[in-house]
């Protein structure tokens, strides 16, 4: 089965397993090590890769930017900020489609 590819008409939701360091969704829990379980349609894992892929280039530009060192004192912060905000969106996504655990796991974090 291609689960990159869930043709589903409608609202179906499918089980994902996410790592949010890794930026991975994965729909086999065995397949590598993850943080939280989502219960997420078409939609909304395609919203979450869009938003790991602009993550993981900002990380790019922010180690071109700041060396080998991006979390020392660089004097503006911008781009931090800028990852920060990429990453409260990705908690927002998996806070709505979480499950009781990654909601309750999301909150205690205090990032949204």
């Amino acid at each position: 089965m291609d689960h990159h590819h869930l043709n589903e008409g409608h609202e179906g939701r499918k089980t994902f397993y996410v790592s949010v360091q890794a930026g991975q969704i994965l729909a086999d829990r065995e397949a590598a090590a993850y943080e939280l379980e989502i219960n997420a349609n078409d939609e909304e894992v395609a919203r979450l890769r869009e938003l790991f892929e602009e993550l993981a280039s900002m990380d790019e530009a922010e180690v071109a930017h700041f060396g080998l060192t991006p979390y020392e004192d660089s004097g503006d912060g911008a781009m931090n900020s800028a990852s920060d905000e990429i990453i409260s969106r990705i908690y927002k996504v998996l806070h709505d489609c979480g499950t009781k655990e990654t909601k309750r796991h999301i909150e205690t974090m205090g990032i949204l």
